[in-house]
């Protein structure tokens, strides 16, 4: 019996064309796909004319569920495991399947492409070659700590943060590295791409006075240099 194997895709972040020819080939051959939302990567499977199932896979996963998808990768099956947007794995619930099949000995693929991460630092103009990647900021525990820390580090600091909390953050900033250059990319790859660029206070001044700079997910790089 052939082996199964676990696929992880990455998808695109925002414009739908960032797809790779491989990833639509690795999606369409899947015995079936997991992902965090069936509407979501239903959008995209769509768009490609892709007709393999969808199984939600999130947080709230169960070890019966677990059990489940490394039972059918013994028997063979090839699963493909995608996230909303970008990579599986990277700060996504996703990682923990990964460590489970690897454990069972199943074979693991990646298929690359698009990352709000490098697209950031990328569009940001970063000068040398180091960054640190922090990924979403504490909602609560360690949300003080996480910001009142970030002058230790000694290269940029690039972090996730949500239109929920955009506000929040850039106010912990204006406390915590007042004079620090802030770069917040805002709708990658989208209509509306933006880079914001200044201190903590004059970015918040910005999507104060214009509260439809607050939507969208947000890549925030500081550089305290």
């Amino acid at each position: 019996m052939e082996s199964g194997k676990l696929s992880l895709v990455a998808t695109p972040i925002g414009n739908l064309e960032d797809m790779t020819y491989r990833a639509v080939r690795i999606l369409s051959e899947a015995d079936y796909i997991l992902c965090e939302d069936t509407r979501v990567t239903g959008v995209l499977l769509k768009r490609y004319q892709i007709s393999s199932r969808l199984r939600r896979y999130d947080a709230h996963a169960t070890e019966h569920t677990h059990e489940t998808i490394l039972s059918d990768l013994a028997a063979g099956q090839q699963i493909a495991l995608v996230s909303d947007a970008g990579t599986p794995g990277i700060s996504d619930p996703g990682v923990y399947l990964v460590q489970r099949a690897r454990a069972a000995g199943v074979l693991i693929e990646v298929i690359p492409g698009a990352s709000a991460v490098t697209a950031a630092v990328s569009l940001a103009g970063i000068s040398g070659n180091q960054f640190i990647f922090l990924g979403f900021v504490p909602q609560k525990k360690g949300r003080a700590t996480f910001f009142n820390t970030l002058h230790e580090y000694e290269v940029p600091v690039v972090f996730f943060e949500s239109t929920h909390r955009i506000l929040k953050a850039l106010e912990s900033l204006k406390q915590s590295l007042p004079t620090a250059k802030v770069s917040i990319a805002r709708e990658l790859t989208k209509l509306h791409e933006e880079l914001l660029v200044g201190t903590a206070e004059e970015i918040l001044e910005t999507l104060t006075d214009t509260p439809v700079k607050q939507k969208g997910e947000f890549v925030v790089i500081v550089d305290n240099r």
